[in-house]
């Protein structure tokens, strides 16, 4: 009986699995354990048997009872990598599901690099879907790497369980095996596999060969694709800065390799030109001649406030002429064009206000001469008869044509 039990261990524990079982013989730690009972240690978690699964076989840790917290801890002596952890739970060698798993009910499985459980992944917490107590035999697939395991259970005041929840918290483990690699940056049933190259510390699952984690500047399950146009760095995750003519910088370290576009300097081009330059890589000095002295627009070179006297141009390295010095204000130029149209056009409209005046004037006074010399002309009408037709006879000698003859001449 007892060499079959010790086989079907056998073959579980190896034949199933190639990798080694990483917490055998390890130190561990443990916060709730009996006092007196030396054979109810923590250690008999990590000793290789259990073939008695009982309180009394020597093989099974036993935890304080009345505990609202329960921690027990296995040292793997260095940070390796963790393919699964499996667990065997105290059955006092009952018929299967036992009353002492409602102590295993709802436990956590944590690890981590420290002593300290919150600084680790958690790996598992058992959550039973319908109502039951969870096997006493349990394979958690956990592939990360780390140095601790850790076992937890509470039973918290205030909170409110399952009904087939122990009402205390307990650790009756009476084995836990950590299966993996202990040289990291191999993976396989062997161990003899290496990482991809581009594995962050070149930790990779030990089942699959995928990278837990990419070295900055690449991406995918084995990390070997680069970062995306314009991103680099841990996950891509950050932009790339202003480079020239919007290249893409490098992937890893975001570097622009052909310099800065105008406007940026430094070796990611993310810093701004600093006051006084502008342009490409910032080398470019602004203008002396700008009004406002070494003030310029960071991309352009554009003089704040414009020109000083004398000087013309976008950046104001230009001399101005002499036919153009009467204009070295662009703003009072136009104020003093607009003020000379203004001038020419009021003038105009007065000069043509007075010109129509003597228009008129001259019109009425023309009139006013000839209704004179009409009147000087015209003979003054007498009461004597023989006189009626002597103005004819005047008009007549004057040379002016007939009315009568005029239209019988216009007929013939």
């Amino acid at each position: 009986m007892w060499g079959l039990i010790l086989l079907e261990v056998y073959l579980h524990s190896h034949c199933l699995s190639a990798l080694e079982n990483l917490a055998l013989g390890k130190p561990v730690w443990e916060d709730q354990h009996w006092r007196g009972r030396e054979d109810w240690r923590g250690n008999k978690a990590v000793d290789g048997r259990y073939t008695d699964r009982s309180a009394h076989g020597g093989q099974c840790v036993v935890s304080d009872n009345f505990a609202r917290t329960a921690t027990w801890r296995v040292d793997l002596g260095g940070v390796v990598s963790i393919s699964h952890i499996d667990i065997y739970y105290r059955t006092d060698n009952h018929s299967r599901p036992t009353t002492l798993t409602s102590r295993m009910a709802g436990f956590f499985l944590y690890v981590s690099n420290t002593t300290s459980k919150e600084d680790g992944h958690l790996c598992f917490h058992e959550i039973q879907i319908f109502n039951g107590t969870p096997s006493e035999d349990q394979r958690i697939n956990c592939s990360v790497h780390g140095r601790y395991v850790f076992y937890y259970n509470e039973r918290l005041p205030g909170v409110t369980y399952p009904s087939y929840y122990s009402t205390y918290a307990f650790y009756d483990l009476c084995e836990l095996e950590v299966y993996g690699c202990s040289n990291i940056g191999y993976y396989g049933s062997k161990c003899n596999s290496s990482c991809p190259t581009n594995c962050q510390e070149m930790r990779c699952d030990v089942n699959t060969g995928d990278c837990l984690g990419c070295v900055p500047g690449y991406v995918g399950p084995t990390c070997s694709q680069v970062c995306p146009d314009q991103t680099y760095g841990q996950s891509c995750l950050f932009p790339c800065g202003n480079c020239s003519k919007g290249e893409t910088c490098h992937h890893v370290n975001g570097t622009c390799l052909y310099g800065c576009n105008v406007g940026a300097q430094g070796e990611q081009c993310k810093i701004e030109c600093p006051q006084g330059f502008y342009g490409r890589d910032c080398v470019y000095n602004c203008s002396e001649n700008c009004n406002v002295t070494r003030r310029c627009d960071r991309f352009t070179g554009k003089c704040e406030g414009g020109c000083k006297q004398g000087w013309t141009g976008t950046t104001c390295y230009q001399k101005q002429t002499q036919a153009s010095l009467s204009c070295d204000n662009n703003n009072i130029c136009v104020i003093s064009i607009v003020v000379s149209v203004v001038i020419v056009l009021t003038g105009s409209v007065v000069n043509y206000i007075y010109c129509k005046k003597n228009t008129a004037a001259r019109t009425s006074h023309k009139r006013y001469t000839e209704e004179s010399v009409t009147e000087s002309v015209t003979p003054r009408q007498t009461n004597r008869p023989e006189d009626n037709s002597e103005p004819y006879t005047e008009l007549q000698d004057v040379g002016k044509p007939n009315t009568y003859e005029d239209l019988h001449t216009y007929s013939n």
